[in-house]
């Protein structure tokens, strides 16, 4: 083989070989990274109206509903659930809240069986069972929520862990129970994806449902 040609086969083994690399890399910059695949789309990207959350993972719980039955939050992975707290004697907010909910369920019609709500207590000593019942039907979210009480030691690690202020009363026949008004939507994958406060209109958290239900 004389120099020339071997001159030519050098430098076509070296352009192969740039071409090589170059689609490589081109095809790892276009396709998904491990790092990325599970993370869940930002509120602004998916068009969500509410306060991104960032997709952390939801904190699990467990807690007896309003007829009776144990209800866990992960019980309900691969639906959109709406997450809030109330106490069955608020005068003002908490209704407010459940009959905004109500009207998001009836927003949603037939869709409404592919998403969970769950209320938590924020007054273990008067949300009982039996109040927790009443409050749902008098709200007309008997068949639409899972209204979730327990012990003061059962609640109080779900408060914290949802950063949800309550500073329950301490009796059992009077008195108003501060907490923090909020309105949580957790996707299909357990994941939180937006909160709301006490502005929260039914259209916005309809809207946001809407698109959790599609992703």
């Amino acid at each position: 083989m004389n120099w020339r040609l071997a001159s030519r086969l050098s430098v076509i083994t070296l352009a192969v070989f740039v071409v090589f690399i170059v689609a490589l890399l081109g095809s790892r910059a276009g396709g998904p990274s491990s790092t990325t695949a599970n993370t869940a789309p930002t509120a602004n990207s998916s068009g969500l109206q509410g306060t991104d959350l960032g997709g952390v993972q939801a904190p699990d719980f467990r807690l007896t509903d309003q007829t009776g039955k144990s209800i866990a939050l992960s019980q309900f992975k691969g639906k959109p659930i709406i997450l809030t707290f109330l106490y069955t004697h608020c005068p003002d907010q908490c209704p407010l809240t459940a009959e905004k909910l109500h009207a998001v369920m009836l927003n949603l019609g037939n869709k409404a069986e592919n998403v969970a709500v769950l209320a938590v207590s924020t007054d273990p000593t008067r949300d009982t069972v039996a109040a927790a019942l009443d409050f749902s039907k008098v709200h007309r979210m008997l068949t639409y929520w899972h209204y979730l009480v327990g012990t003061h030691n059962q609640l109080s690690p779900i408060w914290s862990s949802y950063s949800v202020y309550a500073a329950p009363t301490p009796t059992t026949t009077g008195g108003s129970v501060s907490h923090t008004t909020a309105i949580f939507l957790i996707d299909k994958q357990g994941r939180e994806r937006v909160y709301f406060g006490d502005d929260a209109t039914s259209a916005q958290l309809t809207a946001d449902l809407q698109i959790l239900l599609k992703q």
